[in-house]
């Protein structure tokens, strides 16, 4: 009996370093022998199959740059418009597009649905405990703080001055002379380089300049944009592990990150502190993490 529970000690390492290199192998070859093949249409998308292990890496993997199209297109064809993503290693995804579900989730049970702590430390680094990095009291009190501040008369008007200046100064402009030029533009780009311009005005009073092309960016609009596209990959990574070590080490993607996020934050510090913002609502109970997630939209 000692016997054997000596040789189940010696196997479990060796099983444990193959359970955790067996993928990252298969991963590779994948890789390597899948370059050439196309991304599939919406008429070929069928449930993905899961596998030991992988999940359903296979399958997301063919998606390219469909990815999100592809899970919409997933959505509509599964029953009650609700699917089990399986991810590597056990990890699950539940995607739905039904409004019973949606409603539910976001409202009827809303405090059932947290978001765990997996999710809040994979966004932390940048969002610290901001309103959409947040759970139970924490999220509720915020919630509260802001919905006050954005029922007042004076602040709807200003955001309406802000965005109505922002719209005939810059972006009627700028579609006005793609249209007259012929151009192509990236509308969701634009769009989101919109709505960063109008948060930087109502929020701190700083016009960051993001929308026009002709206007050298300012280091926090190029800060920001790097430390969100980089904590956006360490969510659809799917293999966690990957970003961690780097986090660990310092180095790549993640020094990046921490470069990026200590320029934005340092500034919105910054601008809070001109305007009162961090004052106020210290006094009102919030931590300076949270001021500064919830005023960045986290």
């Amino acid at each position: 009996m000692m016997e054997i529970l000596h040789n189940m000690q010696l196997i479990a390492p060796v099983f444990l370093f193959l359970s955790l290199i067996l993928p990252l192998i298969f991963f590779f070859y994948s890789s390597l022998f899948n370059k050439k093949e196309t991304a599939p249409t919406k008429q070929s998308v069928t449930i993905p199959k899961s596998y030991p292990l992988i999940g359903s890496y296979l399958a997301l993997k063919h998606t390219g740059n469909r990815r999100i199209q592809w899970l919409s297109d997933i959505v509509q064809i599964s029953p009650a418009n609700t699917f089990t993503f399986q991810r590597p290693l056990g990890h699950i995804q539940v995607f739905t597009g039904n409004p019973a579900n949606v409603e539910h989730i976001l409202k009827t049970r809303f405090s059932n649905y947290r978001k765990g702590y997996s999710f809040i430390s994979t966004l932390s680094d940048f969002l610290g405990t901001g309103i959409f990095n947040a759970d139970g009291n924490t999220w509720k009190f915020q919630r509260q703080v802001a919905s006050h501040e954005f029922n007042t008369k004076s602040l709807r008007k200003f955001v309406e001055q802000v965005v109505d200046a922002e719209l005939s100064d810059h972006l009627i402009p700028i579609m006005a002379s793609a249209a007259q030029q012929d151009q192509t533009l990236d509308f969701q780009d634009i769009l989101q380089r919109f709505a960063f311009d109008n948060i930087c005005k109502i929020a701190f009073g700083f016009d960051a300049n993001y929308l026009t092309p002709s206007v050298e960016r300012s280091k926090f609009a190029v800060s920001y944009e790097e430390a969100t596209e980089i904590i956006s990959k360490r969510l659809r990574e799917l293999l966690p592990l990957v970003w961690k070590v780097k986090r660990a080490l310092n180095i790549g993607s993640e020094k990046r990150l921490r470069m990026a996020a200590r320029e934005v934050h340092e500034s919105q510090n910054m601008f809070g502190e001109r305007y009162g913002f961090y004052a106020d609502a210290k006094c009102g109970g919030w931590d300076s993490s949270a001021v500064r997630g919830c005023s960045h939209g986290g």
